[in-house]
Formats: structure tokens, sequence, C-alpha cells
């Protein structure tokens, strides 16, 4: 993803003519400037699809907190039930047990941990497809500015205002692409071992 940094469209947009707007009237809005600026953690987070993957990342996280919340109180629960047994158990029983309650403990967490890497890949994914996807419309709008480069805002000194195409980069985006399609999340990740159905007879 970070590989558009920089020089975010350069190799797309070196080839285009010095101005494409010799022929007519520059679009309403569009700088005329063979160097433009673009903002694109603002772009993205301000679109309509960033927006709409930011409430999917939100849900998604707040489902996930609850259900450790939920397998924590479980497994103090499990754990309190196990403290009781232990005075009318066989010591090795006992050990047993609780060796096989410390693994399966152990496998929960990796697989709740696997649950909060997978939302985090959906965010870097969706940004992802985000920046292939409106790759056309950004190369449209430095035709429209006469733009040679556009540049990441993050690694620009100084610029002028008016060369800032963020704004309306954002609304022809939206315009176009909208919230995006809801089928780019990944598959949800393997359930964890505590809540894994048991196999039919």
């Amino acid at each position: 993803m970070r590989r558009l940094a920089g020089l975010l469209l350069a190799g797309c947009v070196l080839a285009l003519p010095v101005s494409a707007q010799q022929a007519g009237m520059p679009p309403v809005g569009v700088p005329q400037s063979a160097v433009v600026v673009l903002d694109r953690d603002q772009l993205f987070s301000t679109s309509l699809f960033g927006r709409r993957v930011a409430r999917d990342v939100e849900a998604a996280s707040t489902e996930l907190a609850t259900e450790n919340r939920q397998i924590e109180a479980d497994l103090e629960a499990e754990e309190a039930r196990l403290t009781e047994l232990r005075a009318t158990m066989d010591p090795a029983e006992f050990r047993q047990l609780a060796i096989d309650f410390d693994a399966r403990v152990t496998d929960i967490r990796r697989a709740q941990d696997a649950k909060g890497r997978a939302i985090t890949g959906q965010i870097e994914r969706a940004q992802q497809i985000f920046f292939e996807r409106i790759n056309p419309i950004l190369v449209d709008l430095a035709r429209e500015a006469g733009a040679l480069v556009i540049l990441d805002r993050r690694f620009v000194v100084a610029s002028a205002d008016q060369v800032n195409i963020t704004a309306v980069a954002q609304a022809r985006v939206d315009s176009i692409l909208g919230e995006g399609p809801l089928t780019d999340a990944p598959a949800p990740p393997p359930q964890s071992p505590a809540e894994t159905p048991p196999a039919a007879d």
C-alpha cells in the first residue's frame, strides 16, 4: 500500500500532456498546475467509502470486545469450579485438569488475537482496494489540472492551498465510487476452541 507514497501517481500521470485543457476551459474547482497535492489519509477517511469501512471496523471491534468479555467470564467461572474441585480430587488428576485448562486458555487467546489482527488487516486491505479503484479518477483529475504529477501531501514541505486537490478528489470519488461494495471484507477468522460446535454424530 505504501508503494504509492511520495510520487503518488507519478508512473501513471507523467505520460500525460502538460495541459489537457488547452482546447477548452478547465473544469470548475480543478486547479491548473503542473504539480498538484493530495492528502491521501484525509481522502480515504472522509470519503463515503472510508467512513463505511470505519463503521464496519468499529462494529467488528465492538463485537470482538463483547465476545472477549464473555469468554473471560466463562473461563473465570470454570477456573473457580476447578478450584473448588481441588480439595476433593486426586492431586494427579487435578494437575492434568489444570494443564488442560491452561492449554485451552492459551488456544483461545491465540484465536482471539487472530481475530483482532484480521480486523486490522481489513482496514489495510480496504485502503489498498480504495486507492486501486480511484486511480483512474485521480488520473482524470491530473489531466484536467494539466498536472504532470500528484504529490502526497505528507511529503510536501509547503504548498499553496490552490494546488491541493483533496476536496475536489473526494467529491469526484464519492460521486463515482460511493460507499463501495460490501463484499471486500475478509472471510471471518476461525472460531476459537471454546466456540467450535461439536461434530455431528
